[in-house]
């Protein structure tokens, strides 16, 4: 059995409300065992047998059969989170009042022109870092400009992604 964590993108947000005790039960029906959620914004974690890029498309059928919606879905191992923190490109960074740092986790590798990409989206308050298939995000807050947006990473790489700041992911490896 390998420990997982499934991010899913878009939970318990423009009126799609999922209570979390259902979306355990759900999960735990499915096959998967010791589910547990952290906050109400699609943090879950579980083991499985299977490969976790093989659960993506079984996890996100079973939730839109039974919640009526898209989910998109991202999977990492524990293994692979730990990663995910080691490779931070913003290592001296604390994220605080005035600095945010996000993880856009993608359900796909980006291609090459996905680095091209990023480079345009550089300005003054976002930094963008790829590695794998994650996209570091360092912002700046309280700028007056709009906050980062998941919907327009994804429409910039052409790629499923859902972004958590660095404090959640962190968190995965002790819940």
């Amino acid at each position: 059995m390998t420990r997982y964590v499934a991010f899913l993108r878009a939970v318990n947000v423009g009126g799609r409300q999922v209570k979390m005790e259902a979306l355990r039960a759900l999960l735990e029906q499915a096959g998967l065992k010791n589910v547990k959620t952290y906050i109400q914004s699609g943090n879950v974690i579980f083991d499985s047998g299977a490969k976790g890029i093989a659960l993506e498309p079984k996890i996100e059928q079973l939730l839109k059969k039974n919640l009526g919606f898209d989910v998109p879905t991202c999977i990492r191992s524990m293994a692979e989170i730990q990663a995910v923190l080691d490779n931070n490109p913003y290592p001296g960074v604390v994220p605080d009042k005035d600095l945010q740092i996000y993880i856009a986790f993608l359900q796909t590798h980006p291609g090459k022109e996905a680095a091209a990409v990023l480079e345009t989206m550089q300005n003054d308050i976002e930094t963008y870092r790829m590695h794998n298939r994650e996209v570091y995000v360092l912002m700046k807050k309280n700028t007056g400009a709009p906050p980062f947006s998941n919907n327009y990473l994804e429409k910039k790489l052409g790629l499923v992604a859902t972004t958590r700041n660095l404090a959640t992911v962190s968190k995965m490896l002790t819940f």
